[in-house]
Protein backbone atom coordinates (compact mmCIF):
# COMPACT_ATOMS: atom_id res chain seq x y z
CA UNK A 1 0.00 0.00 0.00
CA UNK A 2 3.29 2.33 0.74
CA UNK A 3 4.79 1.62 -2.74
CA UNK A 4 1.53 2.54 -4.63
CA UNK A 5 0.95 5.70 -2.66
CA UNK A 6 4.86 6.68 -3.52
CA UNK A 7 4.19 5.26 -6.41
CA UNK A 8 1.12 7.76 -6.84
CA UNK A 9 3.20 10.86 -5.34
CA UNK A 10 6.06 10.68 -7.95
CA UNK A 11 3.61 10.47 -11.25
CA UNK A 12 1.89 13.45 -9.75
CA UNK A 13 5.20 15.10 -9.16
CA UNK A 14 6.64 14.50 -12.78
CA UNK A 15 3.18 15.46 -14.27
CA UNK A 16 3.14 18.60 -12.71
CA UNK A 17 6.74 19.45 -14.67
CA UNK A 18 5.06 18.21 -17.43
CA UNK A 19 2.19 20.64 -17.28
CA UNK A 20 5.21 23.30 -16.76
CA UNK A 21 7.39 22.36 -19.72
CA UNK A 22 4.22 22.53 -21.83
CA UNK A 23 2.83 26.11 -20.11
CA UNK A 24 6.32 27.31 -21.96
CA UNK A 25 5.50 26.10 -24.91
CA UNK A 26 7.71 23.75 -24.96
CA UNK A 27 5.47 20.41 -26.06
CA UNK A 28 7.86 17.96 -27.34
CA UNK A 29 9.68 18.39 -24.21
CA UNK A 30 6.45 18.10 -21.64
CA UNK A 31 5.45 14.56 -23.72
CA UNK A 32 8.59 13.11 -23.22
CA UNK A 33 8.62 14.34 -19.68
CA UNK A 34 4.41 13.14 -18.95
CA UNK A 35 5.75 9.56 -20.44
CA UNK A 36 8.81 9.07 -17.63
CA UNK A 37 6.08 10.43 -14.99
CA UNK A 38 3.50 7.50 -15.73
CA UNK A 39 6.10 5.31 -15.59
CA UNK A 40 5.97 4.45 -11.80
CA UNK A 41 2.24 4.33 -11.11
CA UNK A 42 2.01 1.85 -14.17
CA UNK A 43 4.67 -0.17 -12.86
CA UNK A 44 2.47 -0.27 -9.78
CA UNK A 45 -0.58 -0.99 -10.60
CA UNK A 46 0.82 -3.95 -12.79
CA UNK A 47 2.38 -5.57 -10.19
CA UNK A 48 6.15 -5.05 -11.23
CA UNK A 49 7.61 -3.47 -8.07
CA UNK A 50 5.84 -6.45 -5.77
CA UNK A 51 7.60 -8.85 -8.64
CA UNK A 52 11.07 -7.06 -8.23
CA UNK A 53 10.80 -6.65 -4.29
CA UNK A 54 10.79 -11.06 -4.72
CA UNK A 55 13.23 -11.09 -7.30
CA UNK A 56 15.62 -9.06 -4.77
CA UNK A 57 14.68 -11.63 -2.12
CA UNK A 58 15.35 -14.48 -4.44
CA UNK A 59 19.04 -12.69 -5.26
CA UNK A 60 20.33 -12.42 -1.60
CA UNK A 61 19.18 -15.64 -0.64
CA UNK A 62 21.20 -17.11 -3.76
CA UNK A 63 24.15 -14.88 -2.88
CA UNK A 64 23.91 -16.48 1.07
CA UNK A 65 24.07 -19.86 -0.31
CA UNK A 66 27.07 -18.64 -2.43
CA UNK A 67 28.98 -18.18 0.18
CA UNK A 68 28.20 -21.66 2.38
CA UNK A 69 27.59 -24.08 -0.81
CA UNK A 70 30.59 -25.44 -2.91
CA UNK A 71 28.32 -26.71 -5.60
CA UNK A 72 27.28 -23.01 -6.26
CA UNK A 73 30.94 -22.34 -6.82
CA UNK A 74 31.34 -25.76 -8.95
CA UNK A 75 28.67 -24.71 -11.25
CA UNK A 76 30.62 -21.00 -11.84
CA UNK A 77 33.41 -23.54 -12.86
CA UNK A 78 31.45 -24.81 -15.50
CA UNK A 79 30.29 -21.63 -16.58
CA UNK A 80 34.10 -20.66 -17.09
CA UNK A 81 35.25 -23.66 -18.98
CA UNK A 82 31.94 -23.31 -21.10
CA UNK A 83 32.77 -19.34 -22.25
CA UNK A 84 36.67 -20.20 -22.39
CA UNK A 85 35.20 -23.31 -24.40
CA UNK A 86 33.41 -19.66 -26.27
CA UNK A 87 35.86 -17.51 -26.99
CA UNK A 88 38.65 -20.20 -28.47
CA UNK A 89 36.16 -21.69 -30.51
CA UNK A 90 35.16 -18.08 -31.92
CA UNK A 91 39.36 -16.95 -32.47
CA UNK A 92 40.01 -20.51 -33.67
CA UNK A 93 37.20 -20.05 -36.84
CA UNK A 94 38.63 -16.20 -37.30
CA UNK A 95 41.98 -17.71 -37.68
CA UNK A 96 40.99 -20.12 -39.94
CA UNK A 97 39.04 -17.41 -41.72
CA UNK A 98 41.83 -15.33 -41.86
CA UNK A 99 44.04 -17.93 -43.80
CA UNK A 100 41.65 -19.42 -45.86
CA UNK A 101 41.44 -15.60 -47.61
CA UNK A 102 45.21 -15.18 -47.17
CA UNK A 103 46.30 -18.42 -48.85
CA UNK A 104 43.84 -17.27 -51.53
CA UNK A 105 41.92 -19.67 -54.47
CA UNK A 106 43.42 -22.98 -54.69
CA UNK A 107 44.31 -24.16 -58.08
CA UNK A 108 41.62 -26.59 -59.92
CA UNK A 109 42.77 -27.79 -62.82
CA UNK A 110 46.60 -27.67 -65.57
CA UNK A 111 46.49 -26.28 -68.84
CA UNK A 112 49.09 -28.94 -69.99
CA UNK A 113 51.83 -27.41 -69.11
CA UNK A 114 54.07 -28.76 -65.87
CA UNK A 115 53.94 -26.55 -63.00
CA UNK A 116 51.51 -24.04 -64.22
CA UNK A 117 48.16 -24.06 -62.67
CA UNK A 118 45.04 -22.43 -64.16
CA UNK A 119 42.22 -20.69 -61.49
CA UNK A 120 38.78 -21.37 -63.42
CA UNK A 121 37.55 -17.80 -64.20
CA UNK A 122 40.55 -15.56 -63.96
CA UNK A 123 42.15 -16.96 -67.51
CA UNK A 124 40.07 -14.50 -69.29
CA UNK A 125 40.09 -11.70 -66.98
CA UNK A 126 41.44 -8.77 -68.29
CA UNK A 127 44.12 -6.76 -66.43
CA UNK A 128 42.89 -4.15 -64.16
CA UNK A 129 44.58 -0.99 -63.98
CA UNK A 130 47.21 -1.20 -66.60
CA UNK A 131 46.32 1.48 -68.56
CA UNK A 132 48.89 0.83 -71.36
CA UNK A 133 46.83 -0.62 -74.08
CA UNK A 134 46.39 1.67 -77.14
CA UNK A 135 43.26 2.74 -78.71
CA UNK A 136 44.06 1.33 -81.92
CA UNK A 137 45.15 -1.86 -80.44
CA UNK A 138 41.86 -2.66 -79.86
CA UNK A 139 40.33 -1.46 -82.92
CA UNK A 140 42.83 -1.60 -85.36
CA UNK A 141 41.50 2.14 -87.27
CA UNK A 142 43.57 4.52 -84.29
CA UNK A 143 40.11 5.73 -82.45
CA UNK A 144 38.01 4.09 -79.64
CA UNK A 145 34.67 2.09 -80.72
CA UNK A 146 31.47 3.63 -80.08
CA UNK A 147 30.19 3.41 -76.92
CA UNK A 148 26.77 1.73 -77.67
CA UNK A 149 28.21 -0.37 -80.70
CA UNK A 150 30.26 -2.75 -80.90
CA UNK A 151 31.38 -2.28 -77.43
CA UNK A 152 29.71 -5.65 -75.70
CA UNK A 153 31.61 -6.29 -72.44
CA UNK A 154 31.48 -10.16 -71.22
CA UNK A 155 30.82 -11.54 -68.06
CA UNK A 156 34.12 -11.08 -67.37
CA UNK A 157 34.39 -7.47 -67.50
CA UNK A 158 31.17 -6.45 -65.69
CA UNK A 159 33.11 -7.24 -62.51
CA UNK A 160 36.38 -6.24 -63.23
CA UNK A 161 35.84 -3.17 -61.54
CA UNK A 162 34.63 -4.64 -58.19
CA UNK A 163 37.21 -7.02 -58.30
CA UNK A 164 40.00 -4.67 -58.27
CA UNK A 165 38.56 -2.56 -55.52
CA UNK A 166 38.29 -5.73 -53.40
CA UNK A 167 41.98 -6.33 -54.28
CA UNK A 168 43.23 -2.91 -53.16
CA UNK A 169 41.40 -3.13 -49.86
CA UNK A 170 42.88 -7.18 -49.58
CA UNK A 171 39.85 -8.86 -49.43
Amino acid sequence: MLTTTVCAALSAAGLAVAFLTAFRRRFAAATRIAAFALVPVGLAMSGLIGLAGKIGAAVGGWAADLVLKPTVWAGFAVLAVAFVLYVVGRFAGKRARRKAVESGPQPRATDGAPGRAVVSGTANAPAVGSGTASPSASTGQGRKPAPGKDAKPSSDDDFSDIEAILKKHGI
